[in-house]
């Protein structure tokens, strides 16, 4: 073999080489970008210090309804779970009549992601949805039926409420994209105000919308500050053109002054 012909071997070989050694090396900066990141065991959030995007949702137990609104309630939250981009965090809360969240009916957790969700040449979408419908979907379906079953409650705290959730560290301002879905008569009935004793009018005692605001921020700072909330009214008999007029209108001056932005729907 001549000199020259293994000089050209030698250069092929050297170019071989460094041809593997780049598609190793971009294999290895794609798995980087690509792999599963690492997630808390018991929150199914991702690992990092930062908050997720967080969606709550609020079912108001301090009036009872029935068994078509359970089943609309129900298809409302699973529709919400649907919804979740991956690591998005979902919270279901039951409201009672302390304006507190029964811990019997609360769930917090982000979304793992579903097998349709991941790229498999990294992740096996078989093991991923076993693990999202054991580790998600399953521990919601069992607080939903518990959560739909009718109860009943003097008082309706309903803003105090969600300004105590907007003080919790995992719905806080540092989170993103902060959005309420409270299902709800909207009938607050507590120091703050109350939309009974008006005979199916607004009672005269009611104080300035921003009165309330002001109180709401004295007690609780401006944690609702920039919330998307969506209110899935529940009709109450002979209350309902109230709840779809005047006190919708109340409601909407409260929150706009609280900075908040609204979206009304029905249930």
């Amino acid at each position: 073999m001549s000199r020259r012909r293994r000089r050209q071997q030698r250069r092929m070989a050297y170019m071989n080489f460094a041809i593997i050694a780049l598609l190793i090396a971009g294999g290895f900066v794609a798995y980087q970008f690509i792999k599963p990141a690492p997630y808390d065991e018991q929150t199914l959030c991702l690992v990092s210090e930062d908050l997720p995007p967080h969606t709550a949702i609020i079912l108001d137990k301090t009036d009872e309804y029935d068994a078509a609104q359970a089943d609309l309630i129900a298809g409302l939250i699973r529709r919400t779970r649907d919804r979740l981009d991956i690591g998005e965090r979902l919270s279901l809360f039951e409201l009672d009549a302390e304006g507190q969240f029964d811990p019997r009916g609360e769930f917090s957790l982000c979304n793992p992601g579903r097998g349709g969700q991941v790229n498999p040449l990294f992740r096996n979408p078989g093991m991923i949805e076993a693990r999202y419908a054991e580790l998600f979907e399953a521990p919601m379906d069992a607080v939903i039926e518990d959560l739909v079953v009718p109860k009943e409650a003097p008082a309706s705290p309903i803003l105090e409420a969600m300004a105590r959730l907007g003080q919790t560290e995992n719905f806080s301002p540092d989170a993103p994209a902060r959005r309420i879905v409270i299902v709800s008569d909207m009938l607050q009935n507590s120091d703050l105000f109350s939309a009974y004793g008006g005979a199916g009018a607004l009672p005269d005692t009611l104080p300035p919308a921003r009165d309330v605001a002001e109180s709401v921020e004295r007690r609780y700072g401006r944690s609702l500050s920039g919330v998307e909330i969506e209110i899935r009214l529940i009709p109450r008999g002979r209350y309902t053109d109230l709840q779809r007029g005047a006190l919708k209108e109340y409601w909407d001056d409260i929150l706009s002054e609280l900075g908040m932005r609204t979206d009304w729907r029905d249930l």
